[in-house]
């Protein structure tokens, strides 16, 4: 699968992410599709290294379920880190 197609299947794990996790976000909707895009890469990554197995095509189930796990991890963390950020700035 191309550059492209990875992109494309990020933009919807991380629609896919949002909607897993609803909330509100700091970046907004552009943010949440940046981070499905990483999250698709890294969850592509994680998948070949932790279970040693080769990703399907772009129709694949297993590519879609990889790429959504991917994005919600990677949401989670940045809500994680913008969320101490933004009660500190209140706090002063």
């Amino acid at each position: 699968m191309g550059i492209l197609g990875w992109i494309v299947l990020g933009l919807v794990a991380g629609a896919v992410a949002k909607l897993l996790i609803p909330g509100k976000d700091v970046g907004g909707l552009i943010i949440t599709m940046l981070l499905g895009i990483a999250g698709a890469l890294l969850g592509g990554f994680l998948g070949s290294a932790l279970f040693d197995t080769g990703l399907g095509s772009f129709f694949d189930l297993r590519t879609w379920i990889v790429a959504v796990i991917g994005a919600v991890i990677l949401l989670l963390v940045y809500r994680l880190v913008t969320g101490r950020k933004t009660r500190r700035s209140r706090v002063r």
